[in-house]
């Protein structure tokens, strides 16, 4: 799919020696590690550190900086774990999605059902049976992706598709159009919606009401630029 087009991560800073402290084994290691800076056209600008513990044969990603807002908050700090297979060259990774609690608390659930896993997983990400994978039983993990041992973006996509994604206030569809008729905007830069309305129908087959409320999404998560009546305009993010 192409929507996982929408997330740029870029490599900014190499640290050949650092620590952190892995929650799992509640201890300090030491080794690499790497900071990216991610634009996603979906939920906006994050900052992640991946940590490589070569000794033990895993990756730590972890959220440094994330969106505004109440939800996207809470991922601050948040961790994925990536470890060594059973097949060589490839890290696992159990695959879950975030929900919301009755009391607004973002929790997350592992995914025991295939037809359950975000199809944006399936269509990029080799997905296994965590037996297959690991050669361990263990209750309630079914489900794991593959990614290549070193292919740190690939990991901070994950993170960004089963973490962040579940938590817009849009539904997957709508990501989509929003994405698309963004694109349109930034094409025609100072767009009149008369000019909008148009391309969006002849190239998306948007409708006039579709538009307005796309617009008001993408406002929402500033990505819109308020000009005067009858304007819009991209920012740049």
């Amino acid at each position: 799919m192409a929507l996982i087009k929408s997330i740029t991560v870029t490599k900014i800073e190499d640290r050949p020696e650092d620590a952190w402290f892995d929650i799992s084994l509640r201890k300090l290691r030491e080794g690499e590690a790497r900071i990216y800076r991610v634009k996603d056209e979906l939920t906006g600008d994050w900052l992640f550190k991946v940590c490589s513990d070569v000794e033990i044969g895993r990756y730590m990603v972890k959220a440094l900086k994330c969106p505004p807002g109440k939800l996207f908050s809470q991922l601050e700090g948040a961790t994925m774990l990536f470890q060594k297979s059973e097949i060589t060259g490839m890290l696992y990774d159990v695959i879950s999605s975030s929900y919301v609690d009755d009391e607004g608390r973002v929790r997350r659930d592992v995914i025991s059902e295939m037809e359950k896993i975000d199809p944006v997983i399936t269509a990029n990400f080799a997905v296994k049976p965590y037996e297959e994978v690991t050669g361990k039983t263990s209750i309630g993990k079914r489900w794991v992706t593959l990614s290549k041992e070193g292919d740190e973006k690939a990991m901070i996509k994950l993170f960004i598709i089963e973490r962040a994604w579940p938590l817009s206030p849009v539904s997957l569809d709508l990501k989509k159009k929003a994405h698309h008729l963004l694109k349109i905007i930034k094409e025609l830069e100072k767009a009149k919606l008369e000019e909008v309305y148009s391309e969006a129908s002849a190239r998306l087959g948007f409708n006039v009401e579709e538009v307005d409320r796309l617009i008001s999404i993408l406002k929402s998560e500033g990505r819109l630029k308020p000009l005067a009546e009858g304007y819009v305009k991209s920012l740049k993010l």
